[in-house]
């Protein structure tokens, strides 16, 4: 069993950076990184492959965000730089499988979200 708590978000300015942070109990061998904004489908952003060391990142955030984890704190980080007005959204952690970790997998846990404004 696993769970899930993200924290972090809150209001930046366009232009600014914010890092969020997932604090997991229990193993996770593959994590990522989801956000919903109203009136849109839920949107994978990054994911993290903890045994091959593998990242990938949506079109949408690549070169502005990064994906990364605490072995130790097995704790999951989103570092958003050059945030923009339609990052705005709550941002989802969550945890699979090691085998087929990809963006449009099913994963089996979830976090409650944190909101992330950009304004």
């Amino acid at each position: 069993h696993v769970q899930l708590v993200e924290s972090g978000g809150g209001s930046v300015q366009p232009g600014g950076s914010l890092r969020l942070s997932c604090a997991a109990s229990g193993y996770t061998d593959c994590m990522a990184w989801f956000r919903q904004a109203p009136g849109y489908e839920r949107e994978g952003v990054a994911i993290m492959s903890i045994l091959g060391s593998r990242t990938t990142y949506a079109d949408s955030v690549k070169g502005r965000f990064t994906i990364s984890k605490d072995n130790a704190k097995n704790t999951l980080y989103l570092q958003m730089n050059a945030v923009k007005s339609e990052d705005t959204a709550v941002y989802y952690c969550a945890a699979g499988p090691a085998i087929g970790c990809w963006l449009d997998s099913p994963f089996a846990y979830w976090g409650q979200g944190t909101q992330v404004t950009v304004s």
